[in-house]
């Protein structure tokens, strides 16, 4: 099963369960408020469906700021745990429409896998069109054969976004609200500095998603071609690295520009005082 898109209907998803190259990846990640205050989870899942664990298997749980990619080597074997082979069809959800799950779609283009796409609206969505459902559980799969591809092109760091300032290259897009871009309300995360990152330009993730679901790719077009009348290359910034992944899937279905994913996102930025910032 080929997947020639980045996004897929909950009726394409349904109407290919039975395909024994489709795993369906749960990439939920609770949201973190200001106060630090978790959300609750949904109880179901899509039936059948494995959890794709970011935090706590898919990022460098050592590593100084939130969410850092794994080395290729790590993704390699951490995904063939969980059954990913080279011929795999990959749908990724999550329980609140488009969040995470982008970012899951984002690190398997990064390591050289395509055949990857988010399900449109996720589970709500999912669950509205009386889909099968199972309660939360872990389901799991043979070891696969899956092979790391390492794809410089669709990350920066932050010595790139340094340099960018400089000869603004590529445009930079922070996927926060625009209080916290424009210092209006505090960081969620502690010993953070407000502001953004010089030259940036300000899109909230939000404002790409309709009740969960991205915007038809007409909207999306004018919100871009408003944003980036130069047609630069665009890198995604946000947080920590997830909501910058939404926006990234929303340059995706416009199918006009390349992008990048800033993974420090303004965890790091904002962490490191020698950093230059706009308030």
């Amino acid at each position: 099963m080929v997947l020639s898109k980045s996004l897929v209907t909950p009726e394409f998803l349904f109407e290919s369960l039975d395909n024994q190259k489709l795993i369906i990846f749960d990439a939920t990640l609770n949201k973190v408020s200001l106060n630090q205050q978790v959300e609750k989870k949904q109880k179901y899942q899509i039936k059948n469906a494995i959890f794709f664990d970011i935090k706590n298997a898919f990022s460098e749980t050592d590593a100084q700021f939130p969410n850092t990619i794994l080395t290729p080597e790590k993704f390699q074997e951490k995904a063939r745990n969980l059954g990913v082979n080279k011929d795999s069809s990959i749908i990724v959800y999550d329980d609140y429409g488009i969040y995470s799950s982008a970012r899951v779609w984002w690190m398997f283009k990064l390591f050289g896998f395509d055949n990857i796409a988010v399900l449109e609206g996720g589970l709500p969505l999912w669950i509205s069109k009386d889909y099968p459902t199972e309660l939360k559980q872990q389901n799991s799969l043979p070891k696969g054969n899956f092979i790391s591809r390492y794809n410089y092109k669709l990350i920066r760091f932050k010595e790139d976004i340094l340099f960018n300032i400089e000869i603004k290259k590529e445009l930079l897009i922070d996927a926060r609200s625009e209080e916290r871009f424009m210092s209006k309300t505090p960081e969620p995360r502690k010993n953070i500095r407000s502001g953004h990152i010089p030259n940036s330009k300000s899109l909230p993730y939000s404002l790409v998603l309709d009740k969960g679901r991205l915007k038809s790719k007409e909207e999306l077009n004018k919100i871009f071609e408003k944003m980036n009348p130069d047609n630069k290359k665009l890198i995604f910034s946000c947080g920590s690295g997830i909501t910058a992944c939404v926006l990234a899937l929303a340059a995706e279905i416009t199918e006009k520009y390349n992008f990048a994913i800033y993974d420090g996102s303004w965890t790091e930025w904002g962490s490191l005082n020698e950093l230059p910032i706009n308030n």
